[in-house]
């Protein structure tokens, strides 16, 4: 085992050269480039408030834009329950076995021989407006409706009627 004694001087040398160093006005670090000013952050918080602004005032504009959007989509899964169900059945569920027919086994002829355990829906589907959509079959087609904002049938944009046929 080799032991390595320094001397005083050795210290005050290692010292001396590392004070003669000198970092260059432009290097990462130097005096006056540490970190930002407030004013710096100040303008950068007031374009990200305006950003921010102006995709909350377009986003909040359009709710019922979206409900309609997440309606057309969840007709879209009905229609693929439904198609899961007849694939299973031989038939649609009937107008009067309705879209509970997908959560629920219907006890109404006609009787489903093989319905899927669990079923084809979590829950009975609601249009975004929290409306029950229309349902109409005869065993071989169907047609799901949703009448849009206004629960009415017909209308225009948002109130127009949203339907899926299969």
């Amino acid at each position: 085992m080799r032991i390595v004694l320094k001397q005083f001087s050795d210290i005050a040398l290692l010292r001396q050269n590392s004070k003669r160093r000198t970092i260059p006005k432009d290097a990462p670090g130097a005096k006056g480039e540490q970190g930002f000013t407030l004013l710096e952050m100040m303008i950068v918080l007031v374009i990200i408030a305006v950003i921010a602004g102006l995709i909350t005032v377009n986003v909040m504009g359009r709710p019922d834009e979206a409900r309609a959007t997440t309606t057309r989509s969840n007709i879209t899964s009905i229609n693929a329950a439904l198609k899961m169900y007849r694939l299973d059945n031989g038939t649609y569920p009937t107008s009067e076995q309705g879209l509970k027919a997908l959560v629920e086994k219907p006890t109404t002829a006609p009787v489903p021989g093989s319905w899927a355990q669990g079923g084809y829906l979590s829950a009975p589907p609601l249009d975004a407006w929290q409306k029950p959509y229309e349902y109409q079959s005869d065993g071989m087609s169907f047609t799901i409706r949703s009448l849009g904002r206004d629960g009415k049938p017909g209308g225009e944009g948002v109130d127009a009627d949203i339907d899926g046929k299969g």
